[in-house]
């Protein structure tokens, strides 16, 4: 029987998709469920030349070339150690074990160590672009050893995105970068989509805009600056109305967004190295509190909302909805700057090299994040690999500088009218922040230093003080 070139375990949607674009790549897969009848049940749906399948994970392994290329596409967690621990009986030095689920980095990082020992390959591959980016193209985020890379990057360009031409993949760096990486892709894409539900609030609850206006302004921002994925669905969203009922589909769709921890983990990992990234906290605690929906139901009954505003004029509409985009595009910007710096620290921290150009390039398609903006990231990376915080970049802190004054307005009638926008006001006020001189934390530390005898440094000269502060 003629031997496969690449091993998948785990037949749920994103393995059984991922199974079948390698195998419309001409690339020989062979696949492997625990479940045997699923294996059987997709081999009769799917199955051909390029992909066949195995019910014995002994006869799995032994029916792959060697090295051996593994993927799994199992749930993260204990099930990742639970299928190596299978395997292990059955691999030899120098194969390759790549766990393509959303897994915790320092899993990863674990794993690699532990297979390290033994002579085999662990990559940790943060894949994006949900079940359609599987089957089509997704964007990978490898990281592991150069020579798991080398004998992996043929197949791994097959299979992924396309942007311009270039395969939307890149080796990432060793151990957990790759899992790192596509961690803050998802703390972003976590910012992202808030930013664009805060303004879909305004645009409902100040504007009073229908569905048919909202969709036909998301579809122009769509082929402008904001040019993205998730701005492209969103007027889609728009414009789908309910079978049941004839209203729009958004309207029936209950406000309680759920997770599944990647954002959560950015967070984490920001607390840990100490990476202000509030826009993206803001996201993931706004998506906690929607899910807190009878206390919000006996919190708007007894607490009330603002008075609806009065309906705007052509004009002023005309002034707030051009507000509202230049807030939209500086909040990206911000919330882009926070991943990216909390990337930078991390690739210090674990010491990896991580390379921003490349990251951006291949998050320009088949990612959820995809849009036109990551071209100009990687330009500006580009130019200045070093730079320490996107915000400082000349064309982005034009940008941000123009935007500001209508930025602050439209968060200022957002909450004048009693609607809360998480995310368009942490962004500002990371953006206010980063560009003081003097913050009031010197307020802060001469409070700790009150209570605590924590010391302080003082402007005006070197060294480290501590005043008694009740004496005369």
């Amino acid at each position: 029987m003629k031997q496969a070139s690449m091993g998948l375990i785990g037949l749920a949607v994103m393995g059984a998709n991922l199974a079948r674009n390698l195998a419309r790549n001409k690339i020989h897969t062979l696949v492997y469920n625990r479940t045997a009848s699923k294996t059987e049940a997709f081999l009769q749906q799917f199955g051909n030349e390029y992909l066949t399948g195995s019910t014995d994970l002994a006869d799995f392994c032994a029916r792959l070339t060697k090295p051996r290329r593994i993927l799994l596409m199992v749930k993260a967690g204990e099930p990742v150690d639970q299928m190596i621990a299978q395997l292990l009986p059955h691999l030899s030095p120098e194969d390759i074990v790549i766990d393509g689920g959303n897994s915790f980095y320092q899993d990863t990082r674990r794993r690699t160590k532990e297979l390290e020992a033994r002579g085999i390959h662990f990559v940790g591959m943060g894949i994006s672009g949900g079940e359609e980016g599987a089957l089509h193209g997704p964007s990978l985020m490898p990281g592991g050893s150069d020579a798991s890379y080398e004998a992996l990057e043929p197949i791994l360009q097959a299979i992924a995105a396309k942007a311009e031409g270039g395969p939307c993949v890149a080796h990432i760096g060793p151990d957990g970068a790759g899992h790192y990486v596509k961690m803050v892709h998802n703390g972003i894409e976590y910012a992202d989509m808030q930013l664009i539900a805060d303004v879909y609030s305004i645009m409902k609850n100040v504007l009073r805009m229908d569905h048919q206006e909202m969709k036909a302004l998301w579809e122009e921002w769509g082929r402008g600056r904001l040019s993205s994925y998730l701005v492209d669905i969103t007027a889609k969203i728009m414009d789908r109305r309910d079978e049941k009922t004839g209203r729009p589909l958004l309207e029936c769709v209950l406000d309680e967004a759920g997770q599944k921890g990647t954002g959560k983990w950015t967070g984490m990992s920001a607390l840990d190295l100490g990476v202000p990234v509030p826009t993206i906290a803001e996201a993931v605690f706004a998506r906690c509190l929607s899910s807190c929906r009878p206390m919000r139901l006996k919190a708007s009954r007894i607490l009330g909302t603002e008075a609806v505003p009065e309906p705007f004029s052509l004009d002023r509409k005309k002034q707030v909805l051009e507000d509202l985009e230049n807030a939209l595009y500086a909040s990206k910007i911000c919330a882009y700057a926070q991943g990216f710096a909390l990337m930078a620290a991390a690739a210090e921290e674990y010491h990896w090299t991580l390379h921003f150009p490349d990251i951006a390039k291949i998050w320009r398609n088949g990612c959820i994040i995809r849009a036109a903006f990551l071209n100009t990231l990687s330009d500006i990376y580009s130019r200045n690999p070093g730079l320490e915080n996107l915000i400082l970049d000349d064309h982005f802190s034009r940008l941000l500088k123009e935007a500001r004054p209508g930025w602050g307005r439209t968060v200022s009638l957002a909450q004048a009218a009693g609607t809360a926008v998480p995310g368009l006001a942490s962004a500002l006020e990371y953006f206010d922040m980063c560009r003081t001189e003097y913050t009031s934390a010197n307020l802060i530390q001469a409070q700790r230093d009150f209570f605590g005898a924590h010391t302080y440094r003082r402007r005006d000269e070197d060294g480290v003080f501590h005043t008694e502060w009740e004496k005369a």
